[in-house]
């Protein structure tokens, strides 16, 4: 099979703009003609061989960062832009937005972003919000849109934050000790109480409860999220000012969304946990005891090992409700989740639900023919006393299957055969597939034929 080509024209042109070297110099320090660089940057040529080890030996460049791995998110989210009804008459040829993520990155996340303005209008519009009244109000973003899209273009890591965690917990291998000690050190108690709130911070008092009706491993994340948020106050504001987020509730919702990171990164430290990781094949419940975590949470920091440098198995997370809608989402690979509404049907996530306890493994192939191995989930959390209602959720992980031998879950499954793999897509508006049993609703981008005196499963025909 012939090796598929490199074009990284962008990423090539900002590693240049950020060592602020002129073309000129940036060619003579990797080897090559000024005009060969400036076709590689505006990707008329591909990388070459000599431009990858002059980026590994002269800059320290990690050559894992030239991947498509943005371009592919830029792509999928645009192709779920363009599956708007406006854009129903004249959309766009994919090779078209191929293009655009590739050479001009910048003015792709500039259309998504005049997109997501459009769609919030178009909402407020809908609903009849006064607020469009208001001489203050202008289109935004929802704040969880926009932290959601934060996590999802660093690549769900977060260099500073992580490695302060794991400095931190190096200091001792009981990582709850360490914390409570911490704590006490800033005046602060720690109780631990039957009460119905997780974790609950009196400022005045400077005391601490966590409930007692919650596992131990979450106590602990609860811990060293309130810790994160009192230790790690300066480090969070300064990551969160280089966001540069659009609402101040966005900015807050992002600031525990970074002490979570902490918590998760300082209960699984980053070389420790990718060490075991490795040693296990990624087997979710021995890491789980390891490490004193659930296994959302394991599964969640898995697909957070990007570290430049040491990177883990590229993994896709997603956690879903019962009613389809996603709750959490990452991907490291180029699988991407729909944006908007929920995933598609035929994932083994959605089948987690009627067999709690146990893991679900899947062979699925993408419409882009790229294969994956996923398994899936129940993560129900009760209320800690009867009567409470049960939080239902289900969570997925996976990664390309070129990546089956690390991975503990494929034991057993033929891989090597296609027959194997289950068709499965984003959304069904956008998906190419034209004779799937469980499309709701049509692909906006092929003409439908529909024809009164027959129906099949659909009752219309994919052209």
């Amino acid at each position: 099979m012939p090796q598929q080509k490199l074009y990284a024209g962008a990423k090539l042109r900002e590693t240049r703009n950020r060592l602020n070297l002129t073309q000129k110099d940036f060619a003579q320090k990797l080897g090559v003609s000024l005009p060969y660089l400036n076709q590689m940057e505006n990707n008329k040529r591909p990388v070459s061989a000599t431009v990858v080890l002059g980026l590994a030996q002269e800059f320290g460049f990690d050559v894992t960062e030239l991947t498509s791995a943005d371009s592919e998110r830029l792509v999928s989210d645009m192709r779920e832009a363009m599956a708007d009804p406006m854009f129903a008459e004249d959309p766009p040829p994919l090779a078209d937005l191929r293009l655009t993520a590739s050479n001009a990155p910048g003015l792709a996340r500039a259309f998504l972003a005049l997109h997501n303005a459009y769609r919030q209008t178009h909402e407020r519009l809908a609903s009849l919000d006064e607020a469009l009244g208001r001489e203050d109000a202008r289109p935004q973003a929802s704040p969880w849109d926009e932290v959601r899209d934060f996590f999802h273009y660093c690549d769900n890591y977060i260099d500073a934050v992580d490695r302060a965690a794991e400095h931190f917990a190096a200091q001792s291998s009981d990582i709850r000790q360490t914390a409570v000690r911490a704590l006490r050190e800033e005046g602060i108690t720690v109780h631990e109480l039957d009460r119905p709130e997780l974790r609950n911070f009196e400022r005045e008092t400077r005391t601490l409860t966590l409930s007692t009706r919650t596992s131990l491993g979450t106590r602990n994340f609860q811990l060293l999220l309130q810790l994160a948020l009192l230790k790690q106050d300066k480090l969070i504001e300064a990551t969160l000012d280089l966001a540069r987020f659009q609402s101040a509730e966005a900015r807050t919702i992002a600031k525990i969304g970074l002490a979570n990171y902490f918590a998760g990164a300082a209960l699984m430290p980053y070389t420790a946990f990718l060490t075991a990781a490795r040693e296990t094949r990624h087997d979710l419940e021995m890491l789980a005891r390891r490490f004193g975590a659930s296994i959302e949470q394991v599964a969640h920091r898995l697909s957070t090992l990007q570290r430049p440098g040491a990177k883990g198995v590229p993994f896709f997370f997603v956690r879903v409700d019962q009613a389809g809608t996603i709750t959490k989402r990452h991907s490291a690979t180029r699988l991407q989740f729909a944006r908007f509404g929920g995933a598609c049907p035929l994932w083994n996530v959605h089948r987690a639900f009627e067999t709690p306890g146990r893991f679900l493994r899947q062979l699925a192939e993408t419409p882009d023919g790229v294969r994956y191995i996923s398994i899936a989930r129940d993560v129900s959390k009760t209320g800690g006393q009867f009567g409470a209602p049960t939080r239902r959720f289900a969570i997925a992980l996976g990664c390309d299957i070129a990546h089956a031998s690390d991975i503990v879950y494929a034991d057993g499954l033929d891989v090597s055969e296609r027959q194997s793999f289950e068709p499965i897509g984003i959304s069904c508006r956008i998906c190419e597939r034209t004779s799937c049993h469980q499309r709701s609703v049509p692909p906006l981008e092929r003409r439908l034929t529909i024809n009164p005196d027959s129906r099949g499963i659909l009752p219309y025909d994919v052209g």
